[in-house]
């Protein structure tokens, strides 16, 4: 007892795969849709059993194929294609799987599934990765077959569709294309593929705008291109990536981090310093939502990239600032780099005057370097000093203040001050964001200013 069921390919005998052949020579009875044994006839052995069934008969000759597999026969089920591919498998295996008493053989021999047809002559449309929908609602809820057609087009997946068209149902295909224009551009490829490997064999490309759907009846199969889909001469290409490979580099790593970025903000209201600024900012943080928080004031990015690139001194409240400045800038504009925080006179003014020795340590860099850059990504007190000394000290005429120290005591209050600096140009990640590693991004994104002609 065994049940072979397997596809006889698109429709030229040449596209009947040799296993098909070689296992159709030994059948007992075959079984199948009548206008399909026209293919194969020519590889029954003598005496073979031919049942043939009309169209919409698929459970009917699924139980017609156990109950002749039961008298001991090698039963031979035939579809078009592939076996497995909205063809007979499916409804063998299930009827088979009834049956608890018969010990059936069930084997599936593959075929050549029409889109796999189709996609050869059309050259390499199935590069990439590709789907395959049916429009059939007759034992698919209509509703299910549309959130697969939104999520193929969603998913920019290569998109080969079945049952696309006939008589009575007309409507879907106009509706799919309705659907894949919403999430896909209308140059998008789209090709019509009547007849494949048949005589009557026709290919006609157009695009997703110009699709025209009174061209398909249910003989076509229509395949639609992904984003990167294009057309050369008569074929359809989905590149799978060979020529375009990923970023390897650390350059070209940060470049493609930089261009996803960057993607998502060409539409804030900002200026393209602090677009830039920003983009600095969230690849850092990794938090697309972070230019929520950002603030500056009007000129802050451009008047403290001329500065630095001038040469100019940076002063930090903490260590870690002063690491997570690229030295490849300061070395190239000569910038001098400045933390007191663990100098010795540090600590006993820290000690003398109650203050923090970030506190203490920017105090003392106000009076040595009035007109630096100073950078706080840690301690609110630090930057406490510099908006005090700002309003009460008029030789304190600082290039500017990036402020973005994190934590939950006074970080919010300090940040407001600053906000608030009417004398200086000044920099905040507003709220209990921040820290050292986005302090120093900031000022790496003054330095690199030019840069940001590449992305906006």
């Amino acid at each position: 007892m065994k049940i072979t069921v397997a596809g006889l390919g698109p429709g030229h005998k040449d596209y009947i795969l040799p296993v098909v052949v070689n296992a159709l020579q030994k059948a007992d009875v075959v079984i199948g849709y009548d206008y399909y044994f026209q293919f194969c006839e020519d590889y029954l052995k003598e005496g073979a059993v031919k049942i043939a069934m009309p169209l919409g008969k698929e459970e009917e000759r699924a139980i017609v194929a156990i109950e002749e597999a039961k008298k001991n026969q090698h039963v031979f089920v035939i579809g078009s294609g592939d076996a497995s591919i909205y063809s007979m498998a499916a409804i063998v295996y299930q009827v088979a799987s009834l049956e608890k008493e018969a010990e059936i053989e069930l084997e599936t021999l593959p075929g050549v599934s029409a889109f796999l047809a189709a996609g050869s002559k059309l050259g390499a449309p199935l590069g990439h990765d590709f789907c395959c929908i049916s429009l059939s609602d007759l034992m698919t809820p209509w509703q299910v077959i549309e959130k697969r057609i939104r999520a193929a087009a969603v998913g920019d997946f290569v998109c080969s569709l079945y049952n696309p068209k006939s008589k009575k149902r007309y409507w879907q295909l106009e509706r799919l294309k309705k659907i894949f224009l919403e999430e896909r551009d209308p140059s998008t490829p789209v090709a019509i593929i009547r007849q494949v490997t048949r005589p009557e064999e026709k290919i006609t490309i157009q695009t997703l705008g110009t699709f025209d759907v009174e061209m398909v009846d249910m003989f076509s199969l229509v395949m639609i291109g992904n984003s990167q889909t294009f057309q050369f001469k008569d074929h359809l290409v989905t590149p799978r990536g060979y020529l375009n490979r990923k970023p390897q580099t650390g350059q070209e790593i940060q470049q493609e981090s930089f261009r996803i970025v960057t993607e998502q903000l060409q539409d804030l209201e900002h200026s393209v310093e602090d677009k830039w600024a920003i983009t600095r900012l969230i690849h850092t943080t990794g938090v697309i939502d972070d230019h929520v928080h950002y603030e500056a004031s009007s000129r802050a990015v451009k008047s403290l990239s001329k500065y630095l690139q001038n040469g100019g001194t940076i002063v930090t409240d903490v260590t870690m600032v002063q690491a997570g400045i690229t030295k490849k800038y300061t070395k190239e504009y000569g910038n001098q780099v400045v933390c007191l925080l663990n100098d010795e006179e540090t600590l006993l003014l820290a000690e003398e005057e109650g203050l923090t020795r970030s506190q203490a340590g920017i105090k003392r860099a106000i009076a040595m370097y009035p007109n630096a850059l100073f950078v706080v990504g840690n301690a609110p007190t630090a930057l406490f000093e510099l908006t005090d000394q700002l309003r009460e000290n008029p030789d304190f005429q600082p290039a500017g203040i990036i402020g973005v120290p994190v934590g939950f005591v006074n970080v919010i209050e300090s940040k407001e001050q600053l906000v608030q600096v009417k004398n200086a140009e000044w920099i905040v990640l507003n709220g209990n964001r921040g820290g050292s590693n986005i302090a120093a991004a900031l000022v790496n994104a003054c330095f690199t200013l030019q840069e940001s002609e590449n992305y906006f």
